[in-house]
């Protein structure tokens, strides 16, 4: 399997083709496809799907993806790298979190809504006139027609249910998970008894009721979801790990290294070299 690199922190590009250029090719870098015209069948991870336009699929570091056209098709591509991610992870590091957290769980287009189908065609059209020309602050504006492409992706991610929900979840199921993410840095507001009251449930029955509608334990769910975060907070910021600590509630760097390393198996700094390790290896 080859592997491709990207060697600016953003790159938008048009393509007009009939055969897909990469195949079985493992990227570094997060890429969005948005299908300008065109058909045909989308395989990511093994998993695949038609596509068709105004269909916009998001692929993530280390994914494997490939594209099969029916006849010609017409694409905007926009990858960007790490630092772009740390760029506009401080500005709003929310829409990223949500794309990397929710990523595994895509088999299709990102997007949902006609409402936010249709903004995500005029913002590529005008994306796609702004890098035929050469004009002053050029730059600036695609980095602000990305970002609000990925806010919008961000938006339709999100409604995403986790994998292992069940099919006939509830809404209120759908609400407390809503509420464990708005509430992931703050341990106080996660503790079960307060969740319980918050949505008129008993302790016992909320552990046996988010088990059922999850298939998972609510403790497994929050402890997975923090760790992912810290995760990327290692990988794609260059937060001190007292930082990391201090953000997620954590009394001392001791302290959340414990809870890290009975996750992973490791410290959070073995977790970050081994990852920048990997990242000049490819």
């Amino acid at each position: 399997m080859g592997r491709e690199n990207i060697y600016q922190s953003l790159e938008v590009f048009y393509e007009k083709i009939d055969t897909c250029p990469l195949r079985d090719r493992q990227f570094n870098f997060f890429e969005m496809v948005y299908v300008i015209s065109g058909n045909g069948s989308y395989c990511t991870n093994g998993n695949k799907v038609d596509f068709r336009s105004g269909d916009l699929f998001l692929t993530t570091p280390n994914d494997c993806h490939e594209f099969d056209l029916y006849g010609i098709c017409e694409f905007i591509v926009v990858r960007f790298g790490e630092n772009y991610i740390r760029e506009y992870q401080w500005k709003s590091i929310d829409h990223i979190e949500c794309l990397l957290y929710y990523a595994s769980d895509l088999t299709g287009s990102v997007l949902a809504g006609h409402q936010d189908k249709q903004m995500v065609r005029i913002l590529m059209g005008q994306l796609g006139q702004t890098i035929e020309h050469d004009n002053i602050y050029n730059q600036d504006l695609i980095a602000h027609l990305v970002n609000a492409i990925i806010v919008i992706a961000a938006r339709n991610i999100s409604a995403v249910k986790p994998k292992n929900i069940s099919p006939s979840a509830d809404v209120r199921i759908m609400q407390i998970l809503d509420y464990i993410q708005e509430h992931i840095r703050n341990p106080e507001r996660l503790k079960i008894a307060v969740i319980a009251d918050l949505f008129g449930l008993s302790p016992t029955y909320l552990g046996s009721y988010f088990r059922k509608q999850c298939s998972e334990t609510i403790q497994h769910y929050i402890s997975s979801y923090r760790i992912r975060l810290i995760e990327h907070r290692l990988q794609f910021s260059d937060k001190r790990v007292h930082e990391i600590a201090d953000e997620f509630g954590f009394s001392d760097e001791s302290h959340v290294n414990k809870f890290f390393k009975r996750h992973k198996g490791m410290s959070l700094r073995s977790f970050r070299m081994k990852g920048t390790k990997q990242s000049f290896a490819g």
